[in-house]
C-alpha cells in the first residue's frame, strides 16, 4: 500500500518518551516529600508521640502574652476577650468601671491588669 504522503512526524515519535520523564520526575518529587526523615536517620518508628513535632494546622495553643490594654476588634465580647487574654470577665469589669458590656466598640481600649 503506497504512503501517500503521510509520514512520522519527531513529536509523534517524542510524545511517549516526554510522557514517561514526566512521570519519572512526578514520581521523584511524590518520593522526596513523602519519604524517610532524613535528619533523623529516616527512622521514625520508635519515636513517642512527645517527640514528634505537633501538627501545623493551626490549632495550636499560641502561649499568651501579659499585656495591660487589649483593643476591642469586631465581634468581640467580654467573654472572649476573658477567653483570649486570661483575664476574668469580673476583673475587667473592675479595671473598667465605664465599660459597658453590651456596647463594645471597635478599637476600644480595655485594661487588663493595673
Amino acid at each position: 500500500m503506497p504512503d501517500h504522503g503521510r509520514r512520522r512526524s519527531a513529536a509523534r515519535l517524542l510524545a511517549p518518551l516526554a510522557l514517561l520523564l514526566v512521570a519519572g520526575a512526578i514520581g521523584l518529587v511524590v518520593q522526596r516529600y513523602t519519604g524517610p526523615d532524613e535528619e533523623n536517620g529516616g527512622d521514625t518508628a520508635g519515636r513517642t508521640v512527645d517527640d514528634q513535632p505537633p501538627p501545623r494546622n493551626g490549632t495550636e495553643e499560641r502561649p499568651r502574652r501579659e499585656r495591660s490594654f487589649y483593643r476591642v476588634k469586631l465581634n468581640d465580647t467580654l467573654g472572649l476577650i476573658a477567653e483570649k487574654t486570661d483575664v476574668p470577665v469580673e476583673r475587667i469589669q473592675e479595671l473598667n468601671p465605664e465599660l459597658d458590656p453590651q456596647n463594645l466598640v471597635v478599637g476600644q481600649r480595655i485594661r487588663l491588669r493595673e
